[in-house]
């Protein structure tokens, strides 16, 4: 029988969540606050709360007239998605193919996966940026797909691969019995089954390709930058336009913070997927 937790105990690991909960959205809620300051305020005061110049919208009316924001939008929304979607094509076979038919150096082969990560990416840009010029790649939607697919994919796979231990193999050995071929096996008996993993894989796979700026910043130009070029565009040899920088900022990850909170509890549900029997 589960043993009352004491009242003080919980005000006080409410008040450690929530001053914890603060200090990570704090950065946030500065941001937002600086975003509506004319330049002067921001650069004078930037630790003021309370504005000489009252509130004011012109850094962001700014930031429309200046920049395409839509088109950057569209880019962060293809490029998200896309290789979301390819690297779920990839990945779930592979993890797939490893939780239900193991080889003898599966686990040495998914550590390898996963030591890809550890490198930094600026070892390998001069190689994957002349592969890309040669190819045609430069500053295209395409490009940017399929090297975030191949930078997120050991993720994805390590996730799935996870999620997949979870579900009873007998399942899939009975449908195999009824006649089910491979295809049917993984589309219509292994993936309804594993939706709360694969649902938390696409979310957060979103969320790294969204946040993404190494590549983005040196991959692109103009045609296919997404959001976080957006942002880095008003850094200028002139200087940092604050104001400005935090409306862009605000602009660009309002749409993922949007995401995020209407899918919190998906993401938490296939986060804990498997976590109690």
């Amino acid at each position: 029988m589960a043993r009352a937790v004491p009242h003080k105990t919980k005000v006080f690991n409410t008040a450690v969540a929530g001053t914890i909960g603060f200090l990570m959205f704090f950065p946030i809620l500065w941001i937002l606050i600086l975003s509506f300051k004319t330049e002067e305020d921001a650069i004078r005061a930037p630790f003021q709360v309370l504005f000489s110049s009252g509130w004011t919208m012109d850094s962001f009316a700014t930031v429309q007239e200046r920049s395409d924001y839509f088109k950057h939008f569209m880019n962060s929304v293809t490029i998200s998605l896309g290789s979301t979607f390819l690297g779920l094509l990839i990945a779930i076979p592979a993890a797939w193919a490893m939780a239900f038919v193991p080889a003898k150096h599966t686990k040495d082969v998914l550590m390898w996966m996963l030591s890809t990560k550890m490198l930094p990416p600026v070892g390998v840009l001069v190689p994957i940026y002349l592969i890309f010029r040669d190819l045609g790649l430069l500053d295209t939607r395409v490009g940017l797909v399929f090297v975030l697919m191949m930078m997120n994919l050991p993720i994805i796979i390590w996730m799935l691969y996870t999620y997949f231990r979870e579900i009873p193999g007998e399942i899939l050995e009975a449908a195999r019995m009824d006649g089910a071929s491979l295809r049917e096996e993984v589309l219509y008996v292994l993936t309804p089954m594993a939706v709360p993993g694969i649902a938390s894989t696409v979310l957060l796979n979103i969320i790294l390709s969204w946040n993404e700026a190494f590549w983005t910043l040196n991959l692109t130009a103009a045609k296919a930058a997404p959001l976080t070029a957006f942002i880095a565009s008003y850094s200028s040899p002139e200087g940092l336009f604050y104001a400005k920088l935090s409306a862009a900022s605000i602009m660009a990850i309002a749409p993922i913070l949007i995401m995020g909170w209407f899918s919190q509890k998906q993401l938490v549900r296939g986060l804990t997927f498997g976590a109690v029997k």
